[in-house]
C-alpha cells in the first residue's frame, strides 16, 4: 500500500508523456518528409503484400470537451460529403503507386465520428476503397461507433461493407460526470445499438472508458462498468484522462478543481482492474482488457501485440497507410503525416498531390528505441537476451539501454539477469517508464 501511495504522489498522472503510438511521436515530425518521399515509399512496398489502412473522419455533430483528438463540428452533411470525395481521390492517388497484388488485412475507420457518414456515403466510400485495394481473406474491419449518431440504416451499411469489429466511446454513465465533460449518453441507448449490431452479425465489440474524469468516483465507475459488463463485450480500453487545455482548448470547459487527485485516479484504475479481472477479462498492455479467446489476448500470449495509432492491435503488417486529414502512414523507412486541416487536405488532394506535409525518416537507433518502447508497452517487460536474438545485437549493448530505463525506478521495475519488468502496481505508468528511452524528449520521470 505504501508503495502504491508513493507512485500516486509522484505526479506521474500529470506527466505530459506521448501515447507512443509512433516513435518518435508526431510532435517531433518535420517538413523534410513530403509527398514525393511518400510516393517512393509506397512504390517500394513488395508486390502481393498485406497492408493496413487507417481512415480518419474528423467530423462530429457535437464536440465533447474531454477529447483532444483532431476533430471538428459539422451540423450539415455538405462538408462531410465534400471530404469523402477527397478521400476517394486520395485512394486513387495511393493506388497509382501501390504494387500489384496488395491487399488489406487490417482496416480501421476512426475519428471524430465515422458513423456521422450517411449510409449511402459510407457504402460508396467503402466500395471505392475495397475495389481499389481488396480485403484479405483474414481481414479485420473496425469502425468507431458513436451510439448517439448511428441508426439502423447505418448499421446495415456497416454490415454490407464487411465491418466485423466496432468500438464505442462510453467514458462514464454518471449524469454529473457527463455534464462536466460535455457528453450525454445513456445505457439504454448503448444497449439498443449493441442489440442492432449483433442482429446484423457485427459481433466483436470494444468499450472505451476513461478514468480520472471530473466528479468521477469509485462507485460511479463501478456502476458504469457493471452496466457495460452486462453487454458482454470482447474488449475494454480503460485509459487515464489527460487534461491538457493548453493543447486542446475545449478541455478548458472542464472544471480542473473537480478532477480526482493522483491517489484517487490510481484507485479508480485499480477498481476497474479488479472488476474486469473478476469477470474473466485478461489485462492487455497497460490499459486494455480482453476475453481470453479474443485476438488481442492471443496476440499478447504469443508476444505479437502491437502499439500503433489505433491503440493496441494484432496488426502483423509493416505498412500502415493513413487516409484523410492529419492521418499518419507508417513505412519501414519512417512516417508520413497528411495536412492537419481539412481545407488544406482537400486542396492538396484536388491538386492531384498526396497531402503529406511532414513526417520522419528513421535514423541512428530510432528503430531499436521504437521496438523497445513498443515491446515494453505491450509486454510490460524487456529481455536483453530475447532482444539480442530478434535484433541481432550484442546483449551488452542492450543492457545499456535497460540500465537507462531502470536507474532510480526500483519502486516501479524489477530487474534481474534477464531484463526488466514493470511491477503490476506500476502498470498505469508504463508510458512514463518507456519515456526513458525517448531521445527526442526529456524523460517524464
Amino acid at each position: 500500500m505504501e508503495q502504491k501511495s508513493q507512485l500516486a504522489t509522484r505526479a506521474l498522472f500529470d506527466a505530459k508523456t506521448p501515447r507512443y503510438s509512433s516513435y518518435p511521436s508526431v510532435s517531433h515530425f518535420s517538413p523534410a518528409v513530403n509527398s514525393g518521399l511518400k510516393r517512393q515509399w509506397l512504390s517500394s512496398i513488395p508486390a502481393n503484400s498485406s497492408i493496413s489502412i487507417y481512415l480518419h473522419v474528423p467530423f462530429c455533430r457535437k464536440l465533447c470537451w474531454f477529447c483532444a483528438y483532431r476533430t471538428q463540428s459539422s451540423q450539415s452533411d455538405g462538408p462531410i460529403r465534400s471530404y469523402v470525395e477527397a478521400l476517394k481521390q486520395e485512394i486513387s492517388l495511393v493506388l497509382q503507386s501501390l504494387p500489384p497484388g496488395t491487399t488489406v488485412s487490417r482496416l480501421h475507420f476512426g475519428g471524430g465520428t465515422p458513423t456521422i457518414l450517411p449510409a449511402d456515403v459510407f457504402a460508396d466510400l467503402c466500395a471505392t476503397l475495397t475495389s481499389a485495394i481488396p480485403l484479405a481473406s483474414d481481414y479485420e474491419f473496425a469502425v468507431e461507433v458513436d451510439p448517439n449518431d448511428v441508426d439502423l440504416d447505418r448499421v446495415a451499411a456497416l454490415q454490407a461493407a464487411g465491418v466485423n469489429s466496432v468500438s464505442m466511446g462510453i467514458q462514464d454513465f454518471d449524469p454529473e460526470v457527463q455534464a462536466a465533460i460535455g457528453r450525454t449518453l445513456s445505457f439504454d441507448r448503448v444497449s439498443a445499438v449493441v442489440e442492432d449490431l449483433r442482429a446484423h452479425h457485427i459481433g466483436q465489440l470494444t468499450f472505451d472508458v476513461l478514468y480520472g474524469l471530473p466528479h468521477q468516483t469509485g462507485p460511479r465507475l463501478t456502476d458504469t462498468l457493471q452496466m457495460l459488463l452486462s453487454l458482454s463485450p470482447d474488449r475494454f480500453s480503460v485509459c487515464n484522462y489527460s487534461h491538457v487545455p493548453a493543447l486542446a482548448r475545449r478541455q478548458s470547459m472542464i472544471p480542473s478543481e473537480a478532477l480526482p487527485p493522483p491517489p484517487d485516479r490510481l484507485r479508480l484504475f485499480e477498481t476497474a482492474e479488479r472488476l474486469l479481472q473478476w469477470d474473466g477479462y485478461q489485462p492487455i498492455g497497460m490499459d486494455h482488457f480482453s476475453r481470453p479467446d479474443d485476438r488481442l489476448a492471443i496476440a499478447n500470449r504469443l508476444g505479437r501485440l502491437r502499439r500503433d495509432f489505433r491503440g493496441y492491435s494484432d496488426d502483423p503488417n509493416d505498412v500502415l497507410i493513413g487516409l484523410g486529414a492529419s492521418a499518419v502512414s507508417r513505412f519501414p523507412q519512417g512516417y508520413c503525416q497528411n495536412e492537419i486541416s481539412t481545407s488544406g487536405y482537400e486542396q492538396a488532394i484536388a491538386g492531384g498531390h498526396h497531402a503529406t506535409t511532414r513526417g520522419h525518416v528513421f535514423k541512428n537507433d530510432d528503430r531499436l528505441r521504437g521496438e523497445m518502447i513498443e515491446r515494453l508497452l505491450c509486454d510490460l517487460h524487456l529481455s536483453a537476451t530475447s532482444l539480442a536474438r530478434d535484433l541481432d545485437m550484442p546483449v551488452a549493448v542492450l543492457d545499456l539501454y535497460l540500465d537507462q530505463i531502470a536507474t532510480g525506478l526500483s519502486e516501479m521495475l524489477q530487474r534481474d539477469e534477464h531484463g526488466i519488468a514493470i511491477k503490476p502496481e506500476a502498470r498505469p505508468f508504463a508510458r512514463m517508464i518507456a519515456s526513458r528511452l525517448d531521445r527526442y524528449a526529456l524523460p517524464a520521470i
